[in-house]
């Protein structure tokens, strides 16, 4: 019988050595473990990237349970190599996913085992270059598998050696149970069993390798709304006793994606509206714990999604479960991101690979992720053949699911890229990162009618928002009111287009991106509804709930605003309810009704008051204080930075680092300033390249600069200097009050 022992505790970890360099000092840890949880989240694109050891001494009464012993590693990041009593085993590029070495043959009586992991930039393992931080470390669990020598096979692609194939008929469904395994002798028997619950609904004593089951009137898999599970028991018999077997849930449901009436699960027409999701934390990096898996899921529920992108890469095999226990309709993709590379075609294939095998049996999923941005550098044969080879991988090893990808914002519609997938979705950020948020819909009208038979959807959209207050938000300011606002506004743009297959905000929760020195707080993308620590819902996690939760509720917006100097303030309220009351000191301020869940309400600002909003039974609560002038506490200062916003010479009538890109180009001499700015850049970048960067957290290919260029116009030049820096390119003090000057005496045209 098989044997899972875990092997997560007691090792010695040795940081910047690789197996046979010079050792520092030990540190005694346990597995989960990440060794960038701290320098990986604070900003300055420093943390530490290169080769750590980790090592193990194991008896032979340990490993010798089982016939053959196999090391289970279910996620090391990024390239790892296994040693055994000084022998290497074993090598493995990818850091997301599981993979296994056999043991049996190189047992002593005492034995060190050694691991390697390297999370040093390369040219051959994806990702290196992406705006979130490549933790490094074993940061999922490490097991021991004891199983007989005949057994399902552990050395194909990480899987588990069975694929179950459910193909709904009608009121039936056909479930195929495939399995393979390792040195099956004559007179060796597969039992394959269906149960629901701890009823037998199907059962073969002596099967073949492939065997079909039907299921009469069979309980469908069916999202959030019913996601019904069946099991199937795969045992290996030999005169009466069991050599080695498996329990592997699965559902049964069929699915559609049409270009005009978007997801459709069982014949129902079912509308997939969620987010993405990065799987790290503050203070941890990608080093969970089932009960950190737990209350992502709990709070990717309660905000009402029913769709999940796991981006940007292969999720622990513990979260896909509970995708299938929840009914999240999921979207599953390697880290092929951002930069394509020759050298890196056979590292994509084998990481797909491994997610097909390794995620095949979850209903959960439908579409195979095969890239994310991309063409971010324009798309060019190489990386087109490298596509279509990983479109045929995933058709081949999957008859029953669909392909697509993340297209960056300024891929053409035009470009042969967005013919490869069966669907596609795009990564836009009109209102964030360019334009405003009216763009969004109109862009996809524009698609649709221009590729009626493609199915589109929006794979990312998003702004920043960090504890910043304003009652007038606008684009750039990372408050939480604007953030609120630009959900709003998309909330209503998207979900109200019927054709869309998928729309995934970026991102459920804050994320490490050590790069980032923008919002005030550095080393994090801020585009989360839930902060990164998951211990503070933004306003706008409640927008979503209004629209999508059944969960009757009433959230009362701005408590994190308390003092303002307006007279009459704005106040909102999200709820799901028909009809919302709104409180001051007990006073009521009338009775709103809002198709759009949105209630607004105008309150007199006097003294300090406090509100209540009431929808039936249900109220939220916040305050409010008269204050004579803004509170600093509520101004956005950038953490490290050469110069603040509110620090800016800005003359009226004239141009300064505060504009934006898109009002300094409406003036001639304006366009003139802009076009000698980009030849500055152009020279600093070229520049910076001549030297090694620290880390690989996020670059810019100039070959790019054109079609960035057309999305920054809503940036500041004060902004777009701060991002900027995450390119390791900076300016001096000096250089930006220079360019400052320039803009001043730049008149701004009249209106």
């Amino acid at each position: 019988m098989r044997k899972i022992i875990s092997l997560n505790n007691g090792w010695q970890f040795y940081k910047g050595v690789d197996f046979a360099g010079e050792r520092q000092q030990a540190e005694q840890i346990n597995i989960p473990h990440s060794w960038n949880a701290i320098d990986g989240q604070d900003g300055g694109n420093d943390y530490f990237r290169g080769t750590c050891l980790y090592e193990k001494s194991i008896s032979a009464s340990q490993l010798k349970q089982g016939a053959r012993c196999y090391l289970e590693i279910n996620g090391a990041n990024s390239s790892e190599t296994v040693y055994f009593n000084g022998e290497k085993l074993a090598s493995h590029d990818g850091g997301y996913s599981t993979w296994r070495v056999d043991l049996t043959d190189h047992i002593k009586e005492e034995n060190q085992l050694s691991i390697e992991v390297d999370n040093a930039p390369n040219d051959r393992v994806y990702p290196q270059m992406a705006d979130f931080t490549f933790y490094g470390g074993i940061y999922r669990d490490v097991n021991l598998i004891f199983v007989d020598d005949t057994h399902f096979d552990l050395d194909y692609y990480g899987g588990k050696g069975v694929m179950i194939t459910p193909i709904v008929e009608g009121k039936n469904a056909s479930v195929e149970i495939r399995t393979f395994v390792k040195n099956l002798a004559e007179g060796d028997s597969l039992v394959y069993e269906i149960c629901d619950g701890d009823k037998s609904v199907a059962k073969c004593d002596a099967c073949n390798d492939t065997h079909t089951f039907t299921i009469e009137n069979v309980h469908l898999w069916h999202g959030r709304k019913d996601p019904h599970l069946y099991t199937a028991k795969v045992s290996i018999v030999r005169g009466g006793q069991v050599l080695d077997n498996l329990e592997i849930p699965f559902g049964c449901r069929s699915f559609e994606i049409h270009p005009e009436k978007g997801f459709i699960l069982n014949g129902e027409e079912y509308p997939l509206r969620g987010v993405s999701r990065h799987q790290d934390r503050l203070g941890v990096g990608n080093a969970l714990t089932k009960a950190h898996h737990e209350e992502d899921m709990d709070l990717i529920c309660e905000v009402g999604a029913t769709t999940i992108r796991l981006a940007h890469y292969q999720h622990d095999q513990y979260f896909y479960d509970l995708c299938d226990q929840r009914g999240m309709v999921v979207w599953a993709e390697i880290p092929y991101i951002s930069k394509h590379m020759p050298t890196g075609r056979e590292n994509t294939i084998s990481q797909m690979k491994e997610l097909v095998t390794q995620c095949y049996n979850h209903p959960s999923i439908v579409v195979w992720g095969l890239s994310n941005e991309i063409t971010i550098s324009g798309s060019d044969e190489d990386l087109l053949e490298n596509h279509r080879i990983l479109n045929d991988i995933c058709h081949d090893m999957d008859k029953t699911r669909l392909t697509t990808i993340a297209c960056v914002s300024m891929c053409s519609m035009d470009d042969p890229y967005i013919k490869i997938p069966d669907v596609v979705s795009y990564n836009h950020y009109f209102g964030w990162y360019g334009g405003d948020t009216s763009m969004n819909g109109p862009w996809f009208d524009k698609f649709h009618a221009q590729h009626p038979s493609i199915p589109i959807g929006c794979s990312e959209y998003g702004c920043e928002a960090l504890n910043w207050h304003s009652s007038s938000p606008f684009q750039g300011d990372y408050t939480e009111e604007y953030q609120a606002f630009y959900h709003e506004e998309l909330i209503k743009q998207l979900f109200s287009r019927k054709y869309m297959w998928a729309t995934h905000v970026w991102n459920m929760f804050d994320f490490g991106a050590d790069a980032r020195a923008e919002g005030g707080e550095n080393g994090q993308n801020h585009k989360g509804l839930v902060t990164m620590d998951r211990k503070y819902k933004k306003d706008s996690f409640f927008a979503y709930k209004a629209w999508l939760s059944d969960e009757p509720f009433v959230h009362l917006c701005g408590k994190r605003y308390v003092d303002r100097v307006e007279d009459v303030t704005k106040v909102t309220v999200y709820s799901n309810q028909p009809e919302v009351e709104l409180f001051a000191n007990g006073v009521s301020l009338g009775k709103k009704t809002a198709e759009d869940h949105f209630f607004r309400f105008d309150v007199p600002n006097v003294g300090e008051t406090t509100l209540v909003a009431k929808a039936g039974d249900l109220s939220d609560e916040g305050q409010l204080r008269k204050v004579d002038e803004m509170n600093p506490d509520y101004i956005l200062k950038e953490q490290g930075a050469i110069l603040n916003w509110f620090d800016v010479d800005a003359p009226e009538g004239r141009y300064s680092l505060n504009d934006k890109i898109s009002d300094i180009m409406k003036s001639f001499w304006g366009k003139i300033w802009f076009v000698r700015l980009g030849l500055k850049l152009k020279k600093k970048m070229s520049a910076g390249k001549k030297g090694e960067k620290k880390s690989g957290g996020f670059d810019v290919d100039m070959s790019a600069t054109g079609g960035l260029m057309q999305m920054m116009g809503g940036f500041t030049v004060l902004r777009l200097a701060s991002m900027i820096g995450m390119a390791n390119v900076t300016f001096t003090k000096e250089e930006l009050l220079k360019m400052n000057k320039q803009l001043n005496r730049i008149k701004k045209p009249r209106k």
